[in-house]
């Protein structure tokens, strides 16, 4: 009964994230593998139900949290934790203490990482596109740098949603927030190239119901994020790139590289799909950061 009071709570709060929230499907897996162990770890103390948590409880899972844990996994575990006893408080089910604090385990901040222009060129033209693979891996990367996609958004995108005669993406976000993203004349290019003489030739390949997905595997499936991960890191190791970029890298770059060119903040928010301003505000900090390096390098003084 333990077990299924916590338990169930926990899948009342999923759905609750899926349903009125419109969260994504791996933010509910992350959420459920979190709360998951949180439960596990209550009950092995003989907590019957959310209620039941006290101050020491709680010191208690955060003390569980510590090394070997990365930092960063101990906020996200405790974080899912305070949601839940939030969401729960609010239907009058949680408990009466205080919720959890994170701000212990939160990391200092890092900016994140942005390739230069000529990194940028050099990692999109280690892949020629003279193949069906090639002309699909070359195309991924275009999207992700051109249309400063995330990977779960660029491996999603349907062919519906391309618009070619507008130059437009219709791009569904978190919490289903839908943006309209126009493309660079290179990227549009690459996408046209790649609709006509590599996405049918892939699709003939596909054994079953016929996916929707713009971005193919070899066998006319829909890629998968692990392997569009490779797509990124090979074209890094042919171009002879000092740094292992990520998918997300280049949705960094992109950011960056519009800011850098004079873009409206508020307009990038709105390309990147941010909900807060704050969030894109750190690649204004990126910039400055590089600025003040090359002071750094040059100045007598400095």
């Amino acid at each position: 009964m333990e077990a299924k009071a916590l338990e169930g709570d926990v899948e009342w709060f999923l759905d609750y994230l899926r349903v009125e929230c419109g969260a994504s499907v791996h933010t509910i897996a992350a959420y459920g593998r979190d709360l998951r162990l949180a439960a596990a770890f209550f009950k092995g103390r003989g907590v019957g139900g959310w209620s039941e948590l006290t101050a020491a409880l709680q010191s208690q899972y955060e003390a569980s949290l510590g090394a070997p844990l990365a930092r960063s996994t101990a906020q996200r575990r405790l974080s899912s934790l305070r949601s839940l006893l939030k969401f729960l408080k609010r239907n009058q089910a949680g408990p009466e203490t205080p919720l959890p604090s994170t701000g212990g385990f939160r990391r200092p901040k890092h900016l994140p990482k942005a390739l230069g222009r000529d990194e940028t060129d050099a990692l999109l033209a280690a892949v020629e596109g003279s193949d069906v693979s090639g002309l699909r891996d070359r195309t991924l990367l275009e999207l992700l740098y051109g249309g400063g996609l995330r990977i779960s958004e660029a491996v999603e995108l349907p062919v519906s949603a391309v618009d070619l005669e507008e130059g437009l993406i219709r791009v569904e976000g978190k919490r289903q927030k839908v943006r309209l993203i126009p493309l660079p004349a290179e990227t549009l290019t690459w996408v046209k190239r790649y609709l006509t003489n590599a996405r049918p030739a892939l699709l003939a390949k596909c054994k079953g119901t016929l996916p929707a997905n713009l971005i193919l595997a070899d066998r006319g499936r829909p890629l998968l994020r692990q392997n569009a991960f490779k797509v990124v890191q090979s074209a890094a190791r042919r171009a002879g790139l000092s740094v292992a970029p990520s998918p997300h890298t280049l949705r960094h770059t992109y950011a960056v590289h519009l800011l850098k060119g004079g873009a409206d903040l508020r307009a990038v928010q709105e390309l990147l799909g941010h909900a807060s301003l704050a969030t894109t505000q750190i690649y204004t900090e990126l910039d400055t950061a590089e600025v003040r390096e090359r002071y750094r390098k040059a100045h007598p003084r400095a």
